[in-house]
């Protein structure tokens, strides 16, 4: 925009200072030329009256007397009795000259001098008319940057304050820049900076109000689940129920955490290294009989042994999440596969089902964008379980449908930790 500005100033300078200029100096040059000849004739009369004044004295009509009175010039005097007096010198064989001539009382006068003298003094006015016009240009050019710089100075601090907003740093600047139009914007800003703190203070409170209020019923749950455990009379199918129940409980608990953290705009600093296959067995345990009742599989491919960085409730969920879409909305074997990536470990959830529909692809992670069959909440809550550890989820693939999470290495995350620690080298 700086530049836009300058260029745009600087063009206008120029063509003010060509219309005005151009003229200019066509007229000063012709008023040059115009004086010039005037100035002669002046001289030529001035002779006439001199040699006639003379005549009539009967004093004698000398050339040096007349040189000393007209230096520069070239004169020539025819008096009544066709007798010529020269003075001044003589000019040069092909020298352009300027001349004027008159008579008067039967004597005749030419005075002429060089047209480059003329043409000199000429070029010296074009010249001072050219420095103005380049001055002009340079205090143009100077005060355009200077109003450049005052009105583009405002424009990136309140580009920043904008960006402090979007990361969720809502304190207003109260910075005012002395210009109607920019001062305004930075009001609306920081009024929109006062709304957008109370909304996340807001936020915050409830984050707060349910987490207190979720945590002691789950909790609750949990010691009751156990006590029926206790208490059970037949103890081996009712502690494995109980038990399964306790584990859903306790991962209830620890989704809840992670999302209330999210809410609070903060990472709950959860995710550790943990070996990926034995979340995806666990929750495969848990699905492949509700598969089998639609008369579908569950199956585990890839390499084995794989640790990333993230927090094991938080990838059941994810896993939990995508396993039930594909129940509702995909068809045939379910896969999931396991893969290390470039700095990432990768899980692949996919199956033979039709796959995501084109007017919904670019969309598929929005809050509330479903195809009629659920709430539109999964896939969305599911990616932000894991962005919250540091990972992402990303469609691979529409039809079939092919989700994939992308989990940080632990090697990676344990460098990233000790440059935090040790800093810069």
């Amino acid at each position: 925009m700086r530049r836009r500005l300058l260029l745009s100033t600087l063009a206008v300078a120029v063509v003010a200072i060509l219309l005005l200029g151009i003229p200019l100096a066509y007229a000063t040059n012709k008023l040059i030329y115009e004086e010039a000849r005037q100035s002669l004739e002046r001289e030529v009369s001035s002779i006439l009256g001199g040699v006639g004044f003379s005549l009539e004295s009967h004093q004698p009509v000398t050339s040096q007397k007349i040189a000393q009175e007209y230096p520069g010039r070239s004169i020539v005097i025819t008096l009544p009795d066709n007798r010529t007096v020269t003075a001044g010198a003589r000019p040069a064989r092909g020298a352009e000259m300027l001349t004027a001539a008159g008579t008067a009382g039967g004597v005749h006068v030419q005075v002429a001098r060089r047209a480059a003298e003329v043409q000199d003094e000429a070029l010296r006015q074009l010249l001072l008319i050219g420095s103005l016009a380049a001055l002009g240009v340079a205090v143009t050019v100077g005060l355009a940057m200077f109003q450049a710089r005052k009105l583009t100075l405002p424009l990136i601090d309140l580009a920043e304050t904008a960006d402090r907003l979007g990361t969720g740093n809502a304190r207003p600047r109260r910075r005012r820049y002395g210009i109607p139009e920019v001062d305004r914007v930075a009001e609306v800003l920081d009024r929109s900076a006062v709304r957008i703190a109370d909304l996340l203070a807001a936020s915050r409170e409830f984050a707060s109000d349910a987490s207190h209020q979720l945590r002691t019923p789950l909790t609750a749950l949990s010691m009751r689940l156990e006590e029926m455990i206790e208490a059970a009379d037949y103890p081996d199918v009712v502690r494995e129920e109980g038990a399964a129940a306790v584990a859903q409980a306790e991962r209830l608990v620890a989704v809840v955490e992670q999302l209330l953290a999210r809410a609070r705009h903060d990472r709950t600093g959860g995710a550790v290294a943990s070996r990926v296959d034995e979340v995806i067995v666990q929750q495969v345990e848990e699905w492949r009989p509700i598969f089998r009742r639609d008369g579908r599989d569950i199956r585990i491919t890839g390499e084995q042994g794989l640790v990333g960085m993230v927090n094991p409730e938080g990838l059941s969920q994810i896993v939990a999440t995508l396993l039930d879409n594909s129940l509702v909305h995909g068809a045939g074997t379910v896969t999931i596969n396991t893969k290390p990536g470039a700095s990432s470990v990768v899980v692949e959830i996919g199956d033979q089902g039709p796959g995501i529909p084109p007017e919904l692809e670019p969309r598929i992670f929005e809050r509330s964008v479903s195809s009629g069959k659920g709430t539109g909440l999964g896939l969305y809550l599911a990616r932000s379980l894991a962005v919250v550890d540091g990972g992402r989820l990303e469609l691979i693939q529409a039809r079939p449908a092919v989700f994939g999470v992308f989990l940080r290495q632990a090697a990676d995350a344990r460098l990233a930790e000790e440059r935090v620690v040790i800093g810069p080298a």
